[in-house]
């Protein structure tokens, strides 16, 4: 990966991860998928490796990662979810020809069309996001407690009450900034 663009923010689920390819999203907005190439090395971390993506493809992806953070965070706060970011989920859904293939591990593990098109893999980054936003899944849309971030993520936590969407960012700068405020506080 190249040092010149931010750090993937990976996490376990495949939708929710992928609308993490822009973050900060009420704060400075963080692009970490700016150009098809990036696209292509995200994709291929989440196993979906395609060999090209024209600007096209990447207009598409860049509209279903829109569409699915519109309805997960319509989800998580009880809204109905908005109808264009239902069709450009579902359009995503329909035009990939992925199947999803059992590993002697007892994994999923998906198998892109003969041609591993950029549609193929948006085709499983929309299947993943109906599971979740049908309630197939146990767990729970939620959005990240960070002003800044406000991210859609699926808290799997046995208590449902996760905070974050990463401990390790925002979880992380919103206790330091706690804490530094009572310090602040204290000194004074």
């Amino acid at each position: 990966m190249r040092a010149e663009y931010p750090d993937f923010r990976l996490g376990n689920v495949l939708a929710t991860s992928f609308t993490g390819t822009l973050s900060e999203r009420c704060g400075n907005p963080i692009e970490r998928i700016p150009t098809p190439q990036r696209l292509i090395d995200w994709l291929a971390v989440y196993g979906l490796a395609v060999k090209a993506c024209t600007t096209a493809q990447f207009n598409r992806a860049r509209d279903l990662r829109e569409a699915i953070h519109a309805a997960a965070t319509a989800a998580a706060i009880g809204r109905a979810l908005p109808a264009s970011a239902v069709r450009v989920i579902n359009d995503c859904s329909a035009q990939g020809r992925a199947a999803a293939f059992l590993t002697p591990e007892g994994k999923r593990q998906w198998k892109l069309g003969s041609a591993s098109s950029v549609e193929d893999a948006l085709g499983v980054i929309a299947a993943d996001a109906i599971s979740i936003l049908a309630g197939e899944r146990d767990g729970k849309l939620a959005l990240c407690a960070s002003p800044s971030c406000q991210a859609a993520f699926f808290d799997t936590s046995q208590s449902r009450t996760r905070r974050w969407c990463d401990m390790g960012t925002c979880g992380n700068k919103e206790k330091k900034a706690r804490f530094n405020a009572n310090r602040r506080g204290k000194a004074r």
